[in-house]
Order: C-alpha cells, then sequence, then structure tokens
C-alpha cells in the first residue's frame, strides 16, 4: 500500500502541545470555515482528543467574543 505524501498530521501532537486555550484565536482561526463552522477531522488532520478541546475552546472563545458566531 502506497502511502500518501499529503497525510495530515494533528498539530497538536506533532508540537506537543498540551492544552489548547480559548484565547489564542489566530490559532483558533485556522479550525474554523469561512462561514464560521468548526470544521471536521477530516479537513483540518486533528487527533480525536484534540478535535474536541478545539471545539470546546471554539465554542468558549464565541461566548466570550473573540470569535463570531457568524461570518460579516
Amino acid at each position: 500500500m502506497k502511502k500518501n505524501i499529503t497525510s495530515k498530521y494533528c498539530h497538536f501532537c506533532h508540537n506537543n502541545v498540551l492544552t489548547v486555550d480559548y484565547k489564542e484565536v489566530s490559532l483558533l482561526r485556522r479550525y474554523v470555515s469561512s462561514y464560521m463552522k468548526i470544521t471536521p477531522r477530516k479537513r483540518n488532520g486533528l487527533c480525536a482528543l484534540h478535535q474536541r478541546r478545539v471545539a470546546r475552546a471554539i465554542k468558549q472563545a464565541r461566548i466570550a467574543g473573540l470569535i463570531a458566531f457568524v461570518p460579516k
């Protein structure tokens, strides 16, 4: 079986990041689509654990007013 060269990897596991903070808006914007929806795991390449943590952080940032719920 041929390995895909463009295989995705979990950004947080690869860089050994332990926590996902809701105040890091520039990092969280990578995991939100142009319609301000949380991107699925197949698209962003995160593992299941970090996908849950990123989703929770995005939701916290939305409530805090750091990320918009809908696009302008």
